[in-house]
């Protein structure tokens, strides 16, 4: 097929890209210097141009939890603008198919774990990043009315548990928290600290899957995009603590010190599972186990920061 990807140069999008699955689609893969998707009428226009046989937009304003306190008008209104952007322009193209990445955040603080897909907009968002989360309902709804009402197409929106894997940011002003777990722990180990600070008591539970399993997911549903339902969750089944995050990153790294937890700092939602039903009965399961996940990652830190390895 012609797929049309937003936010190529991403890490979910490069990841798409190097997917061994890619190689049998032809892909058109913008990246933001050569279109900005907020700009209506260009994206129109490029969509037009490309006439696609589906889009996949995994582009979007992202970044942690200091980030999106910090931020919250942009990651609303860029991520807003950016999703409805591109499915206008795919209504107006008559492109047929779109897959648009969600993510959890799109669950209420509230709501019971695992979440469900059919949880969304059944309860208030998470304080701290609520106009991220806004945005992306926003978007997967307007794609659900587009599915009724504009002849011949049809927008399912996959929702993923949280990321990280090969291409992420590590800046600690706008990573996710895997990678910055990894630089806290590398850091550690290089300059022989006997201690690491994490924010809150360690217990909050999370969900993270490997970057390359969820471009494994994605090219299944570009493939067997019939059988996807409307929404459908995507993650690895279980949740860790924020201390076996850390502790599985000292592991890798090497680092034997021990931990400090300031209780002063938000951690956000106390857990984030989601449901893994609809996404086993469609038929699909990550492959990686986060030892391995993150002993890659951390090989990819090493490598985009020219820094030696401490073990």
């Amino acid at each position: 097929m012609k797929v049309f990807l937003t936010g190529g140069n991403g890490m979910v999008g490069r990841n798409i890209l190097e997917s061994g699955r890619a190689a049998g689609h032809e892909i058109i893969a913008p990246g933001s210097r050569d279109l900005d998707l907020t700009d209506r009428a260009a994206t129109r226009k490029r969509i037009a141009e490309a006439a696609p046989d589906i889009i996949i937009h995994s582009a979007g304003r992202v970044g942690g939890i200091q980030a999106n306190i910090a931020n919250p008008v942009g990651f609303l209104v860029d991520n807003l603008d950016m999703g409805t952007s591109i499915l206008l322009a795919a209504r107006d193209a008559g492109v047929p198919r779109v897959l648009n990445l969600g993510s959890s955040c799109m669950y209420p603080h509230a709501a019971r774990n695992p979440l469900r897909e059919e949880d969304v907009l059944t309860g208030e968002l998470e304080p701290t990043n609520e106009g991220y989360a806004l945005a992306k309902v926003v978007t997967s709804r307007l794609g659900d009315y587009l599915t009724q009402t504009a002849e011949g197409m049809s927008c399912k929106t996959l929702i993923p548990c949280n990321l990280y894997g090969l291409h992420d940011k590590f800046d600690p002003a706008v990573s996710h928290l895997v990678p910055a777990i990894i630089r806290k722990m590398h850091e550690a180990a290089r300059d022989n600290a006997p201690t690491v600070e994490m924010w809150g008591d360690g217990m909050a539970r999370r969900e993270f899957m490997y970057s390359a399993d969820l471009a494994d997911a994605v090219w299944e549903c570009v493939e067997r995009f019939d059988e996807v339902p409307q929404l459908l969750n995507l993650g690895i089944g279980r949740d860790y603590t924020i201390n076996e995050y850390y502790q599985t990153a000292a592991e890798v790294v090497g680092w034997s010190g021990s931990f400090v937890h300031d209780l002063s700092k938000p951690t956000g939602m106390k857990q984030k599972l989601v449901s893994d039903e609809r996404q086993k009965a469609f038929g699909w399961q990550p492959a990686t186990s986060l030892r391995e996940g993150m002993a890659r990652t951390y090989a990819h830190f090493l490598d985009v920061t020219g820094q030696p390895s401490i073990a």
